[in-house]
C-alpha cells in the first residue's frame, strides 16, 4: 500500500475549483465503470453534481457504458440512461469514431477511462479517434488521468509495424508502453501530430515504478474479463492467445490469468515448460502452476482445459510478453497441428490474421511456427524500442 495515496484527475477536478473552470459550456463524458473515485462514487453522479445540466452526454467504450459486454465485435447500443436522464452513446457500436450528430452541442469532451497499460486494449484507440475527430473543431478534450496498472517503467511486446494497424493498435508503440491515458494522448498529439485542443488533468503522487497495489485506490474491473489488478499484468502478454485455439481462461474466474487446452495433461506439461525455461534463462519474476479449468463460455465450453495459472511473484522481474509468447511456443510444440493460430475476423479486421494484429507484426506468428529460440524472439521484440524511447521521454508527465 502506497504511504500517499494517489489521487486521480478526477478527484483533483471535483475538489479543485481552478481545474473546473477550465471545463467549459456544454460537457460530453466518455467512462465506464471504472470511471470512480476513491470511495466508488460513480463519475457521472459526481460530474452530474458539480455541472449541472451542462452534462448533455454520455459516451462508453468497447465493453459498454456499463462494462457488461464479454467479447470483441459485439457491439452495445445508444440509450437514454434511465436514472441519469442523458443520452449515452457507444463509441463500439456501428462506428467507433464519434459522429457529428454525437458530438453536436459538447464545448468540452471529459475522458475519464481506466486502461490497463497494453497496446491492444482498446480504450487508447477510442481515445486517438476522438482526439482526429475533433481535430479542427470547437471542442476540448480533456482527459482525467489515473494510474497505468502495471507501473510506467518498462515496456515489453514489438513495436505496432504500420501495415498491422487496426483497432486493437493504431500508434506505433510496443504492446506493454508504460504511459497512462493522458500520456498516449500527448503522444498522438505532440509525436504524431494530431492538431487537437487536448489537456491532461494529471494524478498526484502517482510514481511510474507503481503497480497498482502501491495506489491505494479500490480496483474495479475496466472490462468484464480482467477482475484483478494482476490480470492487467499477465493480460500484457496472454492476450495474444485471442488469435489461438488456446484458451485465455474466458468463461472462468481468472480469464487472461490461465491457458490451456483440451486433453493436455497439466503437471506434466508444466514439467516440460519449466525445463524448456530453465535451458533458456527465462526463470524469474514467476511461476507456473499447474491448472485444469472448465471454460463456461467461449473457447472449448464446456470441457476441460489442461494448462497453466501463470503468477507473477516479482512484479518488477515479471516480464508477461515473453512468458506467454514462450508459452505459446510450447503449446505449439505439445499439440502439433491441432494448435491453430485463427482465421476468423478480429476487430473488424478481416484479411489479416488475428494473432498478427495483436503481435503488432507477423514476425512472432513466424517464429512461433519454427519453434524459434528465446534469443531470437528478444530480437524480434527490441527493434525499434530505443526510437519509441527516445519518443516518449518527450511527452512523460511524471517521473
Amino acid at each position: 500500500m502506497a504511504s500517499t495515496k494517489v489521487i486521480t484527475g478526477l478527484e483533483r477536478l471535483i475538489s479543485e475549483k481552478p481545474l473546473q473552470d477550465k471545463i467549459k459550456g456544454n460537457i460530453g463524458y466518455l467512462c465506464h465503470s471504472a470511471s470512480i473515485d476513491s470511495e466508488f462514487n460513480t463519475g457521472v453522479s459526481l460530474l452530474q453534481n458539480l455541472f449541472g445540466k451542462r452534462l448533455i452526454k454520455l459516451f462508453g467504450p468497447q465493453h459498454g457504458f456499463v462494462t457488461d459486454v464479454q467479447d470483441n465485435m459485439v457491439e452495445t447500443t445508444h440509450y437514454v440512461h434511465p436514472y441519469f436522464k442523458i443520452p449515452v452513446y457507444s463509441l463500439y457500436s456501428e462506428t467507433r469514431t464519434p459522429t457529428d450528430e454525437m458530438l453536436e452541442g459538447i464545448d468540452t469532451m471529459v475522458v475519464d477511462l481506466q486502461d490497463v497499460g497494453t497496446r491492444v486494449y482498446t480504450y487508447i484507440s477510442t481515445l486517438s479517434l476522438l482526439m482526429e475527430k475533433c481535430v479542427g473543431r470547437n471542442i476540448k478534450i480533456v482527459v482525467l488521468d489515473r494510474p497505468n496498472p502495471v507501473a510506467g517503467e518498462r515496456i515489453e511486446g514489438c513495436i505496432l509495424q504500420p501495415d498491422y494497424k487496426s483497432f486493437v493498435g493504431r500508434y506505433p508503440i510496443p504492446q506493454r508502453h508504460s504511459l497512462t491515458m493522458g500520456e498516449v494522448g500527448l503522444y498522438g498529439q505532440k509525436i504524431l501530430k494530431t492538431d487537437c485542443d487536448l489537456e491532461v488533468i494529471e494524478m498526484k503522487n502517482w510514481k511510474r515504478s507503481m503497480y497498482w497495489r502501491d495506489t491505494g485506490l479500490p480496483w474495479v474491473l475496466p472490462s468484464p474479463n480482467l477482475p484483478t489488478a494482476v490480470g492487467a499484468l499477465t493480460f500484457a502478454g496472454t492476450v495474444l492467445f485471442e488469435g489461438t485455439n488456446v484458451s485465455e481462461g474466458r468463461g472462468t474466474t481468472r480469464a487472461l490469468e490461465v491457458a490451456g487446452f483440451p486433453g493436455i495433461e497439466s503437471f506434466s506439461f508444466r514439467e516440460r515448460i519449466m525445463q524448456k525455461f530453465k535451458e533458456e534463462g527465462l526463470t524469474e519474476g514467476f511461476n507456473l502452476r499447474p491448472i485444469i479449468f472448465l471454460p463456461t463460455f467461449q473457447k472449448h465450453m464446456g470441457k476441460n482445459c489442461g494448462g497453466v495459472h501463470i503468477h507473477p511473484t516479482d512484479f518488477p522481474k515479471f516480464d508477461s510478453w515473453t512468458v506467454s509468447q514462450m508459452l505459446c511456443r510450447e503449446f505449439k510444440r505439445e499439440l502439433g497441428d491441432q494448435f491453430e493460430f485463427h482465421s476468423k475476423p478480429y476487430e473488424y479486421e478481416f484479411h489479416k490474421l488475428a494473432i498478427d494484429l495483436i503481435n503488432g507484426t507477423d514476425e512472432v506468428r513466424l517464429w512461433v511456427n519454427k519453434l524459434g529460440s528465446l534469443s531470437e524472439l528478444k530480437k524480434i521484440e527490441t527493434r525499434g524500442f530505443d526510437k519509441f524511447l527516445g519518443e516518449r521521454e518527450t511527452i512523460l508527465i511524471y517521473r
